[in-house]
This record gives C-alpha cells, structure tokens and sequence, in this order.
C-alpha cells in the first residue's frame, strides 16, 4: 500500500503562512528496489486547482536513431505537441489509442503543424515502418509532474497548498496492476510519498524490437 509521511517545514519568524510545498516520491518494485522512468503526477482540488498559472505550451515528441526521444512524454491537457524527425530515414508516426488517434504521413523534418492534446489517458505511439519504435504520451490533467531518476526518486516543486490526488504511472505495469492513488492536504509542508508495485513489472523497451501485441496500440 502506498504510505506517505507530511514533515512540517518551519515557518518564518513572522508566522507568515509557506504558500507552496515540495512533493518528494519514491517508487519500488516488489523487491523493494528503485524504479526509474515511472511518471509521478499530482492532480490539484479545490483551491489547489483554481490557482492560476500558465497556459499549456508546445512539447516536443522526437525521432532520432529510430527511436522516440523521449521514450515517455508527459504533458498537460491542451498541450501543443511536435514531432520532428532528425533522422536521415522517413518515419511514419501515428496511434490509433482513444485519447489521440493520428497519423502524421511519412517524412523527414519538421513538416507537421503540431497537434494538440486535449483529452487525459495514454497515447501509445508508432511507426508504419520502423516497427520497435514505440512511444508514449501521457496527457494529464495537471502541469505538476515528474519522471522518478534512477534512485526512483522525483521531486514536484512549487505546489500551491491545498489538496491533490498523487498518482504514478509506467508502460510496464497494466493499469489495474498499477499503486492507487494518494490524497494528500498540504499548508506549506514537505510531503513525502513512497509507491511500491507488488506486481513483477515488464522489463524495459528494447528499441531494436518490440514485445507488445497490436492490443498495446
């Protein structure tokens, strides 16, 4: 089960009220080893979600040595996404999953306007012709996210107080396989979350083949 511990910062010497705290979170696996590449995203409620900030920008979702670079993207919902191809061979991008179904026809370049994300889920990425290339884009509903490094370990700064509901999320794990959520109420505190899969993951993409079915897609 997921565990998560609220280390109360101090507060200035005029009692001024922090108005933002640090998520930091730990992702294991079963053997209680770390996990890098697992995206830790935290969704905000209530006050939390009317704070202002900026509008969603342009992300980039690149090609290069027959890859996609990165291997997992996370975004924002309306972020603006590009595709370019550094690669001295075509590519031919697309995904049929329900969040964002696309193709972008074969070529080299930048060629292609940008698409936008609207809608949260995963969106599994590939290629008409190169076929272990694979690639995600997760779309969230939320700018405060992060890739654990190779300690398992992320880190969201900035976090206007209040409440969020803290998930993780990999291509190694089935969805219904994956931690649950965390709901946590933070006033200017350092919270700290651990997430551990009780489940053996799959093992990591190898760019040269691929061992997902046409279902992954």
């Amino acid at each position: 089960m997921p565990r998560f511990l609220l280390c109360a910062l101090m507060l200035s010497a005029l009692g001024t009220p922090a108005r933002a705290f640090e998520l930091s979170t730990s992702v294991l696996d079963r053997d209680g080893e770390p996990v890098s590449h697992v995206v830790v995203y935290a969704v905000p409620d209530g006050a939390a979600a009317a704070t202002a900030r900026p509008a969603p920008g342009v992300a980039a979702m690149g090609q290069r040595d027959s890859a996609f670079v990165p291997h997992i993207l996370t975004v924002e919902t309306g972020t603006l996404v590009e595709f370019p191809n550094t690669d001295k061979v075509s590519h031919h991008v697309y995904s049929f999953s329900p969040a964002k179904s696309f193709e972008l026809p074969l070529y080299k370049g930048n060629v292609h306007e940008p698409l936008k994300f609207d809608r949260p889920g995963v969106v599994t990425l590939g290629c008409n012709i190169h076929d272990g290339m694979l690639g995600y884009i997760l779309v969230v509903e939320t700018p405060y996210f992060a890739l654990t490094d190779e300690h398992g370990r992320a880190r969201l700064e900035d976090l206007p107080s209040g409440n969020y509901t803290v998930q993780v999320w990999t291509p190694r794990m089935r969805e219904e396989r994956l931690p649950a959520a965390v709901d946590i109420s933070a006033t200017g505190a350092l919270v700290d979350i651990e997430f551990e899969f009780t489940s053996k993951l799959f093992p990591p993409h190898a760019h040269e083949g691929t061992s997902l079915s046409w279902e992954d897609y």
